[in-house]
């Protein structure tokens, strides 16, 4: 499941944010300062760090690098600051977006959704593994024990997601996200769908479980 990290001063905000990413299945940890948004950020392992510029303690533009440089957490930028000059500033300090505030909660959702999309199973290697399944990403082929498996692109999206990240549960939103690359809109029957039609593919050349269903949540690899 992806966890992120709201920081942000006024209650008011953060609590939205945080009802509205947690109804969409995100698990989610509310800072009110810098400074307590800093001692969670080098405590606990996150995937995207929502920031406030305007914070007590240790303010936004110190918070941004320590959160890039020292971390490499994904930072989405919220700011009552507006003019080009401001956001191009925080580009190029390293924050994935930017948004000003006053903001839709719709449109955060699906910046969020987004930036993850792109950092989800992110790796620098040409071939995944899982018991007998290997994945060659240069070709986009699979193989258990010499018997090629033909998967559709998704299909094969989600099993790099899957088995790149051995140890994490992916919502159905992740997950879609990164197979589709596109915003999740409660595509839960075109995931299930997927994830059924890998099973019956594996299962016809091994009795071995690759994808757990984790009730409530999502999926993840078996062990």
């Amino acid at each position: 499941m992806s966890e992120i990290l709201i920081i942000e001063d006024d209650t008011y905000i953060n609590n939205l944010i945080f009802k509205a990413l947690t109804k969409e299945g995100y698990s989610c940890r509310q800072a009110f300062s810098g400074t307590e948004g800093l001692l969670y950020a080098k405590s606990e392992e996150f995937s995207l760090v929502v920031l406030d510029l305007m914070l007590p303690g240790i303010n936004g533009e110190q918070l941004l690098p320590k959160l890039k440089n020292e971390l490499d957490i994904p930072v989405i930028v919220l700011s009552a600051k507006d003019s080009l000059d401001s956001k191009i500033d925080l580009l190029n300090a390293g924050a994935e977006d930017y948004m000003t505030k006053p903001f839709e909660i719709e449109e955060l959702i699906a910046r969020i959704g987004v930036q993850l999309r792109r950092s989800l199973g992110a790796k620098n290697t040409k071939q995944l593994s899982h018991k007998k399944l290997v994945l060659n990403l240069e070709e986009m082929s699979a193989e258990i024990n010499g018997n090629i498996i033909s998967f559709t692109k998704h299909e094969y999206k989600i099993l790099e997601l899957l088995i790149g990240n051995p140890n994490r549960v992916f919502t159905k939103q992740d997950i879609y996200d990164y197979a589709w690359e596109d915003i999740y809109i409660g595509e839960d029957k075109t995931v299930n769908m997927h994830i059924s039609n890998i099973r019956k593919k594996l299962k016809a050349v091994t009795d071995e479980e690759y994808i757990e269903t984790v009730w409530g949540i999502g999926f993840k690899l078996s062990k």
